[in-house]
């Protein structure tokens, strides 16, 4: 008889056999029974450290991170070889010069003559014909000062009844105290300049000679705002029906709480909103729960009730994910090094593709050892002994279609930069404005953001357009959409 079980292994395997455990003093029993148990604690605890220092060890190569928050011993990019050549233009470098602006762009022309010769010093009579001239263009502001019309609505007295009448405004003259063009003008300054009321104002007042109160800017903002309405509205009623999309979503501050920023993009427009949750059913409203597209996104889960065949996992996200696991050391290391390099072929593929040198079956056809190598990689994390490895591999296995759906998919792309550059302004408006305050405030910045992206990816002017929606919302006209009439 034996005092006490056999001590087991991790995996369940007796360490000794029970012939010998059964000539072991009881004692002694207890004595290896404590260590077992204490080596147990002690990989534990180990694991516990390693996951800690992982955690420490984060920043912008390995997690989500940007690049602002990286700590002082986070790893530095390695400087460039020097490559002996001097400063500046080399030999043989084409010079690139301000172009010169076309002729119907130039508001005057002067022209100068020589009056004496650089040889002789005779003079040069007027009439003698040029060969020919340098043209040396000079782009100078003009003195800028607000136009002021003063509307005097007289009163007058009937001479027939003796009635007093007071005359009206015209229709085609703004209600308020401030025109479209300047309502527009500050509509930009504080959406897409991000600067705050404060020094909107304090620009309008030194830039413009128009001096404005901050809570005159606030006032034309909200305007400007409830405005965009309608054409937004517009813009977000396309998503649900747009092929192809990237998503991305932010913490954004709101009233005190953490709100979230969401951006949805196409090759058409974009569409910002803030929503009180990062829960899908925000992507789910502005897509339709009956998407059939393609989004592009990272692996967040709130995307999980997409169909695995309607996304494309973000590669660049992915990267650093695999970063984090060579960081880790161990066995962690050898599958996120292996996996790596299989990346940089996937990338090195996919350029080739994008620059012309492959078409779309050269591009089946030389991803395909890239898949079948990755797939192979992801067996053996699953089997190995690291636990998050395995957990990561695991979840790449499910998606397994999501990371491959821009082979053979026209118009996705293998990262989601197109939805991370959209929401970067929107993350430099945060850290300066530490969010917004109400519901109006919150509005403008969603629509101001969705006009500023949506005019720049159309080639169009937002100040220009921003003046015609003002310019309606004052005469109570129509506002003119953002879509083009082909859409």
């Amino acid at each position: 008889m034996f005092s006490v079980d056999v001590p087991r292994g991790p995996d369940g395997e007796a360490l000794l056999s029970w012939e010998v455990w059964a000539a072991t003093p009881s004692a002694s029993q207890g004595l290896i029974v404590a260590l077992v148990a204490g080596l147990a604690e002690v990989a534990a605890l180990r694991e516990e450290v390693r996951a800690l220092k992982a955690r420490l060890g984060q920043h912008s190569g390995n997690s989500s991170r940007p690049p602002s928050s990286d700590p002082p011993q986070a790893p530095r990019k390695p400087p460039a070889v020097p490559s002996g050549r001097g400063r500046g233009g080399q030999p043989g470098h084409v010079a690139h010069q301000r172009a010169l602006l076309p002729p119907e762009r130039v508001d005057s022309i002067v022209e100068h003559r020589p009056q004496t010769c650089a040889r002789c010093a005779a003079s040069v009579p007027a009439g003698v014909p040029s060969d020919g001239y340098v043209a040396h263009q000079v782009t100078e502001l003009p003195l800028i000062r607000a136009v002021v019309t003063e509307h005097r609505l007289h009163l007058v007295t009937c001479p027939a009844c003796g009635a007093a009448t007071r005359a009206a405004l015209p229709a085609v003259v703004p209600t308020g105290a401030f025109g479209p063009r300047l309502q527009a003008t500050v509509a930009v300054l504080c959406g897409q300049y991000h600067l705050s009321q404060r020094a909107v104002a304090d620009a309008s007042g030194t830039l413009l000679d128009a001096p404005l109160a901050a809570s005159s800017v606030a006032a034309l903002c909200r305007d400007t705002a409830v405005a965009l309405e309608g054409p937004v509205a517009a813009l977000r009623a396309t998503l649900s029906t747009t092929r192809v999309v990237n998503a991305d979503e932010t913490r954004w501050p709101h009233a005190g709480r953490t709100a979230w920023l969401w951006v949805v993009v196409t090759g058409l427009v974009t569409v910002f909103t803030i929503a009180a949750s990062r829960g899908s059913q925000v992507i789910k409203e502005l897509l339709g729960e009956d998407y059939t597209g393609v989004v592009g996104s990272d692996r967040y889960s709130g995307y999980a009730w997409l169909d695995e065949t309607c996304r494309q996992v973000c590669w660049a996200h992915l990267k650093r994910d695999l970063q984090a696991l060579v960081d880790r050391g161990g066995g962690a290391k050898e599958v996120g090094t292996a996996a790596l390099a299989l990346v940089h072929d996937l990338f090195a593929v996919w350029h080739q593709f994008r620059d012309g040198a492959l078409d779309r079956a050269g591009l089946i056809a030389q991803m395909q050892p890239v898949q079948d190598a990755f797939d192979a990689l992801l067996a053996t994390g699953i089997a190995g002994p690291d636990p998050k490895t395995a957990t990561l591999c695991r979840s790449l296995d499910r998606l397994w279609p999501a990371l491959w759906t821009f082979v053979d998919e026209d118009g996705v792309e293998p990262t989601n930069n197109a939805a991370e550059r959209a929401i970067r302004p929107a993350v430099l408006w945060r850290k300066g404005s530490y969010g917004t305050q109400s519901d109006g405030g919150a509005r403008f910045v969603e629509r101001l953001l969705t006009v500023s992206a949506t005019c720049k990816q159309q080639g169009r002017s937002v100040l220009d357009y921003l003046t015609t929606v003002c310019t309606a919302a004052q005469l109570r006209q129509p506002v003119p959409p953002l879509l083009p009439a082909t859409t």
